[in-house]
C-alpha cells in the first residue's frame, strides 16, 4: 500500500526494489529515457506490476500496443495483470484499443492527463510519452508546470521519453526537474549485450539508490537484477 513514505514495488521474484530506494516517492514525476529497445517498457512493466501488487492504484498508457497485446506480453514475462484490471486496481489505455485498429483522433498531454484513469490513479506511466509530446505547441516550462499540476494533486507520473523524439530542451528540462530520473542504456560487450539501469537522480528515496544496476530479462521470471553487472 502507499504511505507517506511512498509507494511501494517490492516483489519476492527480484531484488529492485533493495536497489532503487525501496518506495517511488509521493506527487513525483519520473522520467526514463532510453533510446528504443533499451528497456523502457520493460521496467515499466515491472514497476507496474510491483505496484498493483502492493495495491497501489496504477494506470498505463501505451502508444505502441493494443491492450490485449500488451497484458499479453507482461504475462510472458510473469506479470499478470489480468485479474487487476478487472477489479479495477489496475488501468490499461491504449491508442490502438483491443485490437490493431488506430483511433483516427490526434491525442495530445492534455487529453491523457484529463482522462479518468491519469485523475483517479495514484501512479499513471506513459509508454512512450515522447510520442506524444512531438506535437506539443507550448514551452518546456508550460509543459513542466502542467505536470507539475497534475503531480501536485496527490498523483505520480512516470514518462518513458526516446531523446530522438523531442527537442533537447525539452528532454533536460524534463529530466532536471524530476524527483527522479532513470536512463536505460545497453553497449556490447563481448559479443554480449550488456543492459543497465542509470539512475541519475532519485530524491526522497527510502532505502538505498544504486546508481547503476545491471540487468537482464528472463521469459516467465520478467526483471532480473544482473549482480554480475557494474552496480
Amino acid at each position: 500500500m502507499s504511505d507517506d513514505i511512498g509507494f511501494a514495488f517490492e516483489l519476492e521474484t527480484d531484488s529492485l526494489s533493495d536497489s532503487l530506494g525501496r518506495f517511488l516517492p509521493r506527487r513525483a514525476l519520473y522520467i526514463v529515457t532510453g533510446n528504443i529497445g533499451a528497456g523502457k517498457s520493460l521496467i515499466s512493466q515491472r514497476l507496474a506490476y510491483g505496484l498493483v501488487s502492493n495495491g497501489v492504484r496504477t494506470t498505463v498508457v501505451t502508444t505502441e500496443l493494443t491492450t490485449r497485446g500488451w497484458l499479453e506480453q507482461v504475462n510472458s514475462l510473469g506479470y499478470p495483470l489480468e485479474d487487476a484490471a478487472n477489479s479495477g486496481t489496475f488501468t490499461l489505455l491504449s491508442r490502438f484499443g483491443v485490437v490493431s485498429d488506430e483511433v483516427e483522433e490526434s491525442v495530445d498531454i492534455e487529453d491523457v492527463l484529463s482522462s479518468e484513469a491519469l485523475q483517479n490513479a495514484d501512479i499513471s506511466v506513459i509508454d512512450r510519452a515522447s510520442m506524444i509530446l512531438q506535437n506539443y505547441e507550448g514551452t518546456p516550462e508550460q509543459l513542466l508546470s502542467r505536470l507539475r499540476t497534475f503531480c501536485s494533486e496527490e498523483r505520480s507520473l512516470m514518462l518513458l521519453l526516446d531523446p530522438d523524439e523531442i527537442s533537447d530542451e525539452m528532454m533536460r528540462t524534463l529530466s532536471a526537474s524530476a524527483e527522479v530520473s532513470i536512463e536505460m542504456r545497453t553497449s556490447e560487450v563481448g559479443g554480449s549485450l550488456s543492459r543497465v539501469l542509470a539512475v541519475n537522480r532519485f530524491l526522497r528515496a527510502a532505502g538505498p539508490v544504486q546508481p547503476r544496476i545491471g540487468w537482464r530479462v528472463e521469459p516467465g521470471m520478467g526483471f532480473i537484477v544482473d549482480i554480475t553487472a557494474v552496480s
